[in-house]
């Protein structure tokens, strides 16, 4: 049988996929319970602080916000936040890596105390952290990606020849050995990828770019084969 908690889990994790109500009848079907059941947990997750919205017969909804107890965190779940932590710590910049730390030790201190515990002794591990520095301010460009803003850049290719480039961010990935933005590039007028170790210098306008970051990010996952501005 499966545990209260973890139905209740489950249930949230249902909701959190739809944008729009859901029946009690679906919601049921797809966690494996009676409508009566359902409707029980619903009025316990409700009375938990859990913006369920929403009525039988009519539908409900989670709306945002709604943080998990910490007792429900699973024992994978909380080894990949484990793994994750130490990973950022080893590959993100120091602003980034700290935010992480921080993050974790935050889901710890509320935990229970054989839960805290097994993060205090969890035995996933990452490689050495990168020895390669970026001259960039790297948290510059993830807040110039989260306020959609142009970015201008002195950018020096293999061959040490640097060109101006006006780009719009929308992404930044994270690498083994190299941070690459993912950007639109008024130069070339299309997609382009730049290494945040070959920029020389950049400035962040308060300009917003034209089009917005779900946009280009959509658009740029159509194509497969950006090239890196070398």
């Amino acid at each position: 049988m499966v545990a209260r908690s973890e139905r209740l889990l489950t249930l949230l994790q249902t909701l959190r996929r739809y944008r729009r109500p859901v029946t009690g009848t679906v919601l049921a079907e797809e966690t494996g319970v009676s409508l009566r059941t359902l409707y029980r947990d619903i009025a316990s997750l409700q009375a938990q602080g859990a913006m369920i919205e929403g009525e039988a017969g009519i539908g409900y909804v989670l709306k945002p916000g709604f943080m998990l107890p910490p007792m429900m965190f699973s024992e994978e779940e909380l080894e990949a936040l484990v793994l994750g932590s130490r990973w950022v710590a080893r590959a993100a910049e120091p602003r980034l890596a700290n935010a992480g730390a921080d993050a974790l030790a935050k889901i710890a201190a509320v935990l229970p105390p054989d839960l805290r515990d097994m993060v205090d002794s969890a035995t996933l591990f990452v490689g050495r952290k990168r020895q390669d520095e970026d001259k960039a301010d790297v948290s510059a460009i993830r807040k110039a990606i989260r306020l959609e803003r142009v970015l201008e850049l002195h950018y020096g290719d293999e061959q040490g020849r640097i060109s101006r480039r006006r780009i719009w961010p929308f992404a930044l990935g994270y690498f083994e050995h190299v941070r690459i933005i993912m950007a639109w590039c008024e130069l070339r007028q299309d997609f382009r990828h730049f290494r945040t170790d070959r920029i020389i210098d950049m400035t962040i306008h308060d300009a917003r770019y034209p089009r917005r970051r779900t946009v280009l990010l959509k658009e740029w996952r159509d194509t497969q084969d950006t090239p890196i501005e070398h």
